[in-house]
């Protein structure tokens, strides 16, 4: 299970970085989204990854991680995914007002055949 999550945290990061260095501004916009998905991910694993277990500590048990999923870092998540949220509609936004007014969307500002 490990694994699996280290393998996706790893691509979604390597193929955010990959686009977040195009010229483009909507590829930025996706390399950015992609990054975030990739923390996301990172800090949900962060709160012991486990299959068939208990969410909350039952009485009798012993009060450590091995025995309930912490929910601070799913807490943490879900609000950064509501951020990233509202913050990919704005910049939304922004880039197709970017492109009526300079009438491209390169980050510096010019054609790549200028």
């Amino acid at each position: 299970m490990e694994v699996v999550i280290s393998l996706a945290i790893g691509v979604l990061a390597g193929a955010g970085v990959w686009l977040v260095l195009r010229p483009r501004t909507f590829q930025v916009l996706v390399g950015l989204s992609l990054l975030s998905y990739a923390v996301n991910l990172f800090i949900f694993s962060v709160g012991s990854l486990a299959i068939d277990k208990e969410p909350i500590l039952k009485p009798g048990l012993a009060p450590d991680l091995l025995h309930y999923s912490d929910p601070l870092p799913q807490s943490l998540v879900l609000t950064a995914i509501v951020i990233g949220f509202a913050t990919t509609a704005l910049f939304l936004v922004v880039i197709l007002a970017l492109r009526g007014l300079s009438g491209g969307d390169h980050v510096d500002g010019q054609e790549e055949g200028r």
